[in-house]
């Protein structure tokens, strides 16, 4: 391994160790860590901390104050729409409520990109849509699986990118992180829903005929569909 292969390694699991000890709770609000301490404990250099730290920092998920150490952040503080803050809370015993404030965001943006997708998405766009949903339906057996996971990636960003709108298309690295988690924490069923298969056919079948009325409905009940489902892991 390069020097620089090797920095990077211990940089990334550093990242995802403190990140996710603060994002589910075992640093709480207030904490205060000090660079040196966490160096001696992970065996690392202490430039490898601060380095570190930078990124949590930019997350929200800590201050450094001078003289005084790195300060743990309340959540109000944090990214909440980065993926790596996302992909921490789902992997801790916030899951399930993670899982359904995000059903709450795409509740809110998906039927508004899907009505914007029937008016302004380009022909390559609607084939893009078109064969996503394809795919889903030719993986479905295997839902749980890579091949079904990438297949609804591109679905919900191609049709937040053929909103036309930036801001919702910008949504699309959450909503792929809420996807990949359900998949990675195993909350995904051997065989696909048919109920949730059709509704994809029909939101890209409702862009591609310009129905957007009928795309906004479609959307809305992919996102029921889908929050219902995790919601039953919570009875």
């Amino acid at each position: 391994m390069t020097d620089a292969a090797r920095w990077e390694a211990v940089h990334d699991g550093l990242s995802e160790q403190l990140g996710a000890a603060i994002v589910q709770g075992r640093y709480p609000p207030g904490a205060r860590l000090y660079s040196g301490d966490i160096a001696d404990e992970q065996h690392v250099s202490r430039s490898a901390v601060r380095e570190v730290v930078r990124v949590l920092e930019t997350l929200g998920l800590v201050r450094v104050r001078r003289k005084a150490g790195i300060e743990v952040q309340p959540s109000s503080e944090w990214s909440h729409y980065s993926p790596d803050v996302i992909r921490w809370r789902l992997a801790g015993p916030a899951r399930l409520q993670q899982l359904h404030e995000l059903s709450q965001l795409r509740s809110a943006a998906e039927p508004l990109a899907a009505r914007l997708a029937a008016v302004a998405a380009t022909d390559a766009e609607r084939q893009a849509l078109a064969q996503a949903a394809h795919d889903m339906a030719l993986h479905s057996h295997r839902a749980n699986e890579r091949d079904y996971l990438d297949a609804d990636i591109r679905f919900h960003r191609a049709l937040l990118e053929a909103s036309g709108n930036p801001m919702l298309a910008g949504l699309a690295g959450a909503i792929e992180s809420v996807l990949i988690g359900r998949t990675e924490h195993a909350l995904m069923p051997d065989e696909a829903n048919p109920a949730a298969l059709r509704l994809h056919r029909e939101l890209a079948f409702a862009v591609a005929t310009r129905d957007a009325d009928g795309a906004s409905v479609a959307a809305n009940q992919i996102v029921k569909e889908a929050d219902d489902a995790v919601q039953t892991l919570d009875d």
